[in-house]
């Protein structure tokens, strides 16, 4: 549970590159879904109820930096604020898509993985990570994970499964793995008595730790059989040059959208039991590249933290 404040507002964290989240009055956004960035929705409540244009949320301000349509002006205002803190976010958000589809393509090629659980799918944009798996593997089977109203409404985008392979979308909070994992339309697409991947691809740092996101990957990790993979991209200040940071501030302190950064040790904590495959912990854009080093983004441009690891 988040604390409150007398006055009504809550207190979150705010998107400003420091070590540790700077803590703010904002305005309330308990309609933020955290498939891509409050609370689980109830059942019985329309998509198009659950919109609230005038609050930033994490997916739409993400569908704008990716150049999008699929957002307002309070998102476009949000992740105004943060570029202006952070020039580089653009890239941040490139980069980690390009991570996402190199991560795919290895557990494919590589680790024969066969079954996806995408947990914060966003919206689509492609190539989408079915896509990218069933290029390599028709067979692949997907199940996306949001809970965001705006994804749900370009889910078919999310269906359109190779005929070899199946893709299912899963209206649902990553803050509820219960509810996830015994979904019926999961235990009709995946078979969870063989390996999995667990794609958390951008989505933990929207957990504060009141929100036990340990926890909820553990769960989640425990439920898939030996053989499985966990990914994860996380956000950091690790990487930031601190005269980005001293500027920051006065800047980000309008996006209006949580988010927890986290340090190296902070994010390897969450690949506990796990087995890390090479290149381990590393800076989003040298996971795996494609690119030469003299092509490559630098760690700074693109500040997240990226792994893969095995469950034995």
């Amino acid at each position: 549970m988040r604390r409150g404040r007398p006055d009504g507002r809550r207190v979150g964290t705010i998107a400003v590159p420091f070590p540790q989240p700077l803590e703010v009055a904002v305005a309330d956004t308990t309609s933020q879904s955290l498939g891509s960035g409050g609370r689980p929705p109830a059942d019985d409540v329309p998509p198009s109820a659950r919109i609230d244009p005038t609050v930033p949320h994490a997916a739409r301000r993400y569908d704008y930096w990716l150049g999008g349509k699929d957002n307002f002006a309070a998102d476009r205002e949000s992740g105004d604020a943060v570029a202006a803190a952070y020039p580089a976010i653009r890239t941040t958000v490139i980069e980690n898509r390009r991570f996402m589809q190199r991560a795919t393509r290895h557990l494919t090629e590589q680790a024969g993985i066969r079954q996806f659980l995408d947990i914060g799918t966003g919206i689509p944009t492609s190539p989408n990570m079915h896509e990218v798996a069933q290029g390599v593997a028709p067979e692949s089977r997907v199940v996306y994970v949001d809970n965001d109203p705006i994804v749900l409404a370009h889910a078919r985008a999310l269906l359109t499964s190779a005929p070899e392979g199946a893709t299912a979308y899963v209206d649902a909070d990553l803050r509820d793995p219960d509810r996830i994992l015994g979904h019926p339309d999961l235990r009709a697409t995946l078979d969870l008595t063989r390996p999995v991947a667990l794609m958390l691809v951008a989505i933990l740092h929207f957990l504060p730790d009141g929100d036990d996101p340990y926890g909820v990957t553990r769960r989640l990790v425990e439920a898939l059989p030996s053989g499985s993979y966990l990914l994860i991209s996380h956000a950091t200040t690790d990487l930031v040059p601190r005269h980005i940071a001293a500027t920051a501030a006065p800047s980000a302190a309008t996006s209006m959208i949580d988010m927890a950064f986290r340090t190296r040790d902070q994010f390897t904590s969450f690949f506990d039991g796990l087995e890390l495959i090479p290149p381990g912990i590393s800076p989003l854009t040298e996971w795996r590249p494609d690119d030469p080093p003299e092509q490559r983004t630098p760690a700074a441009q693109a500040s997240m933290f990226a792994a893969v690891a095995r469950k034995p």
